[in-house]
């Protein structure tokens, strides 16, 4: 029988230049700023939100969480407080200790940075380490090939694409390309990202 997740519960995050903060309204006008780095909400692929969605965005995040499936976070800036971005638990399936990271972005002038791996390496950590999932996934769009690289840098393995799959925000369908990590491949994957980091230091 397989072990089931641990409780998921709204916890703070932190290691280097980001803290990893539970998810509130207080941050709309944060996200908003971050979104305008880049204008991300124009990018047809991406889940970033336009100013004016901004607050029902947060308040759909919320909503999974209060459902069961969903943990988002706001990712902070950890020296000055900044709201850089958000980032999620989501597709969050107890019972065979399963759990997906997505609804990943960052302002512009942060994408390529330190800042997604650290904050990879502290969700991948409380998954495996702290919540006692056996898997943790992720899916993105097939035409968003810097997500799907930045999947792939992470060291997770390519499990396929279900077409067909999802909207997107301007009504078109895409296909999803979905990755995973498994427990076993967790500690090289760490190892990995912990490296990558000290490359990465100034």
């Amino acid at each position: 029988m397989s072990q089931a997740l641990r409780p998921i519960e709204p916890v703070t995050l932190s290691a280097g230049p980001i803290r990893l903060e539970p998810l509130s309204l207080d941050h709309v006008p944060g996200l908003q700023a971050a979104a305008a780095d880049g204008e991300l909400w124009n990018l047809r692929f991406t889940s970033v939100p336009a100013p004016a969605e901004t607050r029902t965005y947060v308040e759909t995040a919320l909503a999974g969480q209060a459902a069961g499936h969903r943990l988002p976070f706001v990712v902070l800036d950890a020296a000055s407080g900044e709201v850089l971005g958000s980032t999620s638990y989501h597709d969050i399936v107890s019972s065979i200790a399963r759990v997906e990271i997505g609804y990943t972005w960052y302002a512009q002038r942060v994408q390529r940075s330190a800042v997604n791996t650290t904050a990879k390496l502290l969700l991948l950590t409380h998954a495996f380490e702290t919540l006692g999932a056996q898997l943790v996934g992720w899916r993105t769009d097939n035409f968003n090939h810097a997500s799907q690289r930045a999947i792939e840098r992470l060291g997770a393995k390519r499990d396929g694409v279900l077409r067909h799959h999802a909207l997107r925000r301007d009504g078109t369908v895409r296909d999803t390309v979905m990755y995973s990590l498994t427990v076993g491949e967790w500690p090289e994957v760490k190892a990995h990202l912990n490296w990558q980091l000290i490359r990465q230091r100034p």
